[in-house]
């Protein structure tokens, strides 16, 4: 591999995409992020372009090149980090979007999910895809798809249309139509996935109404997926060579690699994974079960807790309420008080995740005097994200054996320092930040060097993983208990 070797990651999130060039030793030459539209057709139903998602990684790819200075033809590999769950239809033949996306937080399937659990479906999903009936995940948005989008069922019976989540639609344009993919960690998201056999699952299928014919090739993690081929951004013939799910390429980019170990990613939602091993652990306390990653024979899985709604609060405080500008204003804004003065925020904007789910919930603000501020309702979104973790972590425990003794975080809002102070607070036990927070970015390049040889081993990425905070808790016992009761009576409400 040629000294010279950049790896282009790609991470195509939920409200916005983000190109990384990162050099041999794994640092940054250029970060560039393009925010894309939230489209709301309905209360409840959350949309995006695909059009407005291939215009944004093409930007983003040319502004993150000339920002660095290198060159296309210098790209050794690219990597894919996706948003997972939300769910795409496109022309076999040239890729034409049939619909907008169904985005990962979209309800519009609840009923359906109702109905599946009624006839005694869950159990069998649960035993094979290691997911609940949940309108989160891919498979009755497909459903949804194929029998509300005009001519989609007949089309997708006759081969005409291909069926993937973001990953897949990325792969299929980058490659110029010549490979429908996906990896193992953004099939298990999708309820069509038997998580042992690795493989499509005909029953599951079948009970959904998809025809197998829709579905993509699933490959491994970390292996050759194509080759560029027809963009006016890139040459043809750079190895496409790492993809994985946004939260299981975070989960690698942390050096998560021995079982036991955990990292929360906070972006859109908050994800909470911990590394099991090579055999899918069964929870107990409303987690699911997925796979981590396919690295050549190596099969990992995780547990996962997901918190729906996390940056995703603090976008609606700017957007739906006006009390801030932009999202970098809550941290001042929130300290300005040294307490919420007893305000609570429950952030089911989006239905309550795990351990919860409960799709029916909405959010919930309690606690509200004459005296309460624009600061109190800052400082008690903060709070209310990372309760939400606490619940998780607990699940979490349970379901382990063993307590959390600290909790590794990334994602764009683990920057907010008051933030992570409230999650250490409330989790009773040390947060550490480390020095690269794009983990997502980082476990996608890492997967795509490995592949193509730009790295040998993952001692490299370890490496790379430095710990740049630590917080530690600073909350008396009894005063966190008070506030652990009164966010329990809370949850309870929403």
């Amino acid at each position: 591999m040629d000294a010279r070797g950049y790896v282009l990651s790609i991470d195509q999130g939920t409200t916005g995409t983000t190109v990384l060039v990162l050099d041999r030793r794994l640092s940054i030459k250029a970060r560039v992020n393009q925010e894309i539209r939230q489209i709301f057709p309905r209360p409840g139903w959350v949309e995006h372009d695909l059009e407005d998602i291939w215009g944004s990684v093409n930007r983003t790819i040319a502004e993150a090149l000339r920002l660095s200075g290198v060159r296309p033809a210098e790209i050794s590999a690219i990597g894919i980090t996706n948003q997972r769950e939300t769910t795409c239809l496109w022309e076999r033949d040239g890729g034409r979007p049939l619909h907008n996306a169904i985005v990962w937080q979209d309800r519009r399937t609840a009923d359906a999910c109702t109905k599946l659990r009624e006839a005694g479906h869950e159990p069998l999903f649960r035993e094979r895809t290691g997911l609940v009936l949940d309108p989160y995940f891919s498979g009755t948005k497909l459903a949804w798809l194929l029998s509300n989008v005009e001519h989609a069922r007949e089309r997708a019976e006759k081969g005409e249309i291909g069926f993937g989540t973001i990953d897949s639609f990325l792969l299929f344009r980058l490659t110029g139509g010549r490979v429908h993919a996906t990896d193992v960690t953004n099939a298990s998201r999708t309820l069509l996935f038997d998580i042992g056999r690795l493989a499509w699952d005909e029953d599951l299928c079948r009970i959904l109404g998809v025809p197998e014919i829709v579905l993509p090739e699933v490959c491994g993690s970390s292996e050759l997926l194509g080759k560029t081929r027809g963009l006016s951004v890139l040459p043809d013939g750079i190895p496409i060579a790492g993809m994985a799910g946004d939260q299981q390429a975070a989960l690698f980019g942390q050096a998560c690699f021995s079982p036991g170990e955990s990292k929360c990613t906070y972006g859109t939602g908050a994800f909470l994974l911990v590394n099991t091993g090579g055999t899918p652990a069964v929870s107990r306390s409303g987690l699911l079960t997925t796979v981590a990653w396919r690295v050549g024979p190596e099969v990992a899985y995780a547990l996962e807790g997901s918190a729906f709604v996390a940056g995703a609060a603090v976008q609606w405080l700017r957007d739906g309420l006006g009390i801030i500008e932009s999202a970098a204003e809550i941290e001042p804004l929130a300290r300005k008080v040294r307490d919420t003065g007893g305000v609570t925020f429950v952030p089911a904007l989006a239905g309550l995740g795990a351990p919860h789910w409960r799709p029916e919930a909405r959010g919930l603000i309690t606690g509200i005097d004459r005296g309460t501020t624009a600061a109190h309702l800052a400082r008690a979104v903060l709070e209310g994200m990372a309760l939400q973790i606490h619940d998780l972590a607990i699940a979490m425990s349970a379901d382990s054996g063993r307590p959390l003794s600290a909790l590794r975080v990334d994602g764009g809002a683990c920057g907010n320092n008051l933030l992570m102070q409230i999650q250490a607070d409330v989790l009773g036990v040390p947060v550490e930040r480390p020095k690269m927070i794009e983990s997502t970015a980082l476990g996608a390049a890492f997967l795509a060097g490995l592949a193509t040889g730009l790295w040998k081993s993952r001692d490299e990425v370890a490496k790379a993983h430095r710990i740049d905070k630590r917080f530690t808790p600073r909350l008396e016992p009894a005063a966190r208990a008070a506030l652990l009761d009164r966010w329990k009576r809370a949850v309870e409400r929403a």
